[in-house]
């Protein structure tokens, strides 16, 4: 029993020391500069990801109907 105790300190200590480089290394800067959105700051980002969503979404549909129905029609319609 002793050893996973020991064992299970080890990793805790391990875990610990990983997370004290965390705002020393490259991205510590950044994390030290990071805050919370404000509302409306969060609700335009929301806003302009479902725009893009809904974009990205019309051009593959958009696609899919090439495909499936415009490329065989026009395939019969030249008797390939």
């Amino acid at each position: 029993m002793s050893k996973i105790i020991d064992k299970a300190w080890e990793v805790q200590t391990k875990i610990e020391k990983r997370f004290e480089r965390v705002g020393k290394g490259k991205y510590g800067r950044v994390l030290k500069m990071a805050r919370k959105p404000e509302t409306d700051e969060y609700i335009k980002t929301s806003e302009m990801t479902a725009i893009g969503i809904a974009i990205i979404g019309f051009i593959g549909f958009t696609i899919y109907l090439l495909a499936t129905k415009v490329a065989p029609w026009i395939g019969n319609s030249l008797g390939l």
